[in-house]
C-alpha cells in the first residue's frame, strides 16, 4: 500500500475527529441545569440542668406543630430555685413596705408617754417659776434662786421639744435612701424570680415552628447533660435548596430572585426564591461534580422552596443564563 495514501487518510480521520470533538464541545461544557441537593438546618433543643428525661413523647421523623412540647427533663432541681426565688422577692417586697410605714402602735405609745412625762415636768418648772418671781421681787430669795428656776423652765420645755420630735419621727416611715435601696432589692428578687421561672420552662420546650423531628438522642428515663441535645427539629422554614453556580453566571443572581427547580418525584413547575448568595468562590465540591459540572470556580447560592422537601434529595436548578 501507498505510505503517502496512508498518511492522507490518517490526516483526514484526525480532521474529523477534531470538527466532531469541537461540535460536541459546547454541549458537554455548556450547563443545562445547575446542580444541588436539599438542606435542612436543624435546630438542636436541650435543657440548662442535667436530669432524667421524664417524658419523651417523640419519635424521630414525627412531624410536630408550632408550640407543641417536645420532652420534660425532671423540674424538681428548678422548681425548688423557683420557690426560693419567689420567696426572696416575697421577703423584699415586705421589707420594702415595713420601710414606708412607721414604729409598731405599742413603739408609738412609748414615745407618746415620754411627750407627757417631758410636758409633766414643764408644768412643774413653769409653776416653781411662777412662785419665785414674786418672792424675789420681795427679796425673800435671792435674785440667783429666779434664775435657776427660769433655767429649770427652759429645759423642760426644750425636752417637751424634743420628745414630741422623736415621737413624730417615730411615726414616719424610712429615710428616702433606705426606701430607694429596698424598692432596688425588690427589683434584684424579682428579676431572679423572673431568671427561675424561665430556666423552669427550658427543662420542658416547645417547638418553635412546625417541622420534622431528625433525632432523639435520649430516651424516657435516661440521664441528660446540661446543655446536651436531647432532640434536633428541622422547621418546615429551614429547609432550602443549595445549588452551586458557574463564576462567569453568578452575577444573575440576587437574594429575592426566583430559580425553577425540579427532583425526583417532584410536582412539576417548582420554584424556589434566593434568600443568599455566597460571596467567595470555591472549586466545584465533589457532591456535585460531574461531567456536564465541569466549572471548577463556583459560588453557593441558597434558595427557599415553597413546598417541603426531604434533605439530602438532589435537585436540579434551571440556570438565569448567562452574563457573558
Amino acid at each position: 500500500m501507498n505510505p503517502q495514501r496512508l498518511l492522507i487518510g490518517g490526516l483526514a480521520v484526525t480532521a474529523v475527529a477534531i470538527l466532531a470533538t469541537l461540535a460536541i464541545a459546547p454541549a458537554i461544557t455548556h450547563q443545562k441545569v445547575l446542580s444541588g441537593y436539599v438542606e435542612g438546618e436543624p435546630l438542636y433543643f436541650a435543657a440548662p440542668i442535667a436530669g432524667t428525661v421524664t417524658q419523651m413523647p417523640l419519635v424521630r421523623g414525627q412531624r410536630v406543630a408550632a408550640g407543641q412540647a417536645l420532652f420534660v427533663v425532671d423540674p424538681r432541681q428548678l422548681d425548688a430555685q423557683q420557690a426560693q426565688a419567689a420567696a426572696d422577692a416575697a421577703a423584699a417586697e415586705a421589707q420594702a413596705t415595713d420601710a414606708r410605714k412607721g414604729q409598731r402602735p405599742i413603739e408609738l405609745a412609748i414615745y407618746e408617754a415620754n411627750v407627757a412625762a417631758a410636758q409633766a415636768r414643764a408644768r412643774d418648772a413653769a409653776a416653781i417659776l411662777r412662785r419665785t418671781e414674786p418672792l424675789v421681787r420681795k427679796g425673800v430669795y435671792a435674785p440667783a434662786r429666779l434664775d435657776d428656776a427660769r433655767s429649770a423652765a427652759q429645759a423642760a420645755q426644750a425636752e417637751v421639744t424634743a420628745a414630741q420630735r422623736q415621737r413624730d419621727a417615730a411615726a414616719l416611715g424610712s429615710r428616702e435612701d433606705q426606701i430607694r435601696a429596698a424598692d432596688q432589692r425588690v427589683r434584684e428578687a424579682q428579676a431572679a424570680l423572673a431568671g427561675a421561672a424561665a430556666r423552669a420552662g427550658d427543662v420542658a420546650p416547645h417547638a418553635p415552628a412546625a417541622g420534622r423531628i431528625e433525632e432523639v438522642f435520649f430516651q424516657a428515663g435516661e440521664w441528660a447533660g446540661a446543655n446536651q441535645p436531647v432532640v434536633s427539629l428541622i422547621a418546615d422554614d429551614r429547609i432550602k435548596l443549595r445549588f452551586f453556580v458557574p463564576e462567569a453566571e453568578v452575577s444573575a443572581y440576587r437574594p429575592g430572585g426566583v430559580v425553577a427547580f425540579t427532583c425526583d418525584g417532584c410536582a412539576k413547575g417548582l420554584k424556589a426564591r434566593i434568600n443568599y448568595v455566597s460571596p467567595r468562590p470555591e472549586f466545584t465540591p465533589p457532591v456535585i461534580y460531574s461531567r456536564e459540572a465541569r466549572d471548577r470556580l463556583v459560588y453557593l447560592v441558597e434558595a427557599k422552596p415553597g413546598v417541603l422537601l426531604n434533605p439530602g434529595q438532589p435537585v436540579d436548578v434551571t440556570p438565569l443564563g448567562r452574563t457573558r
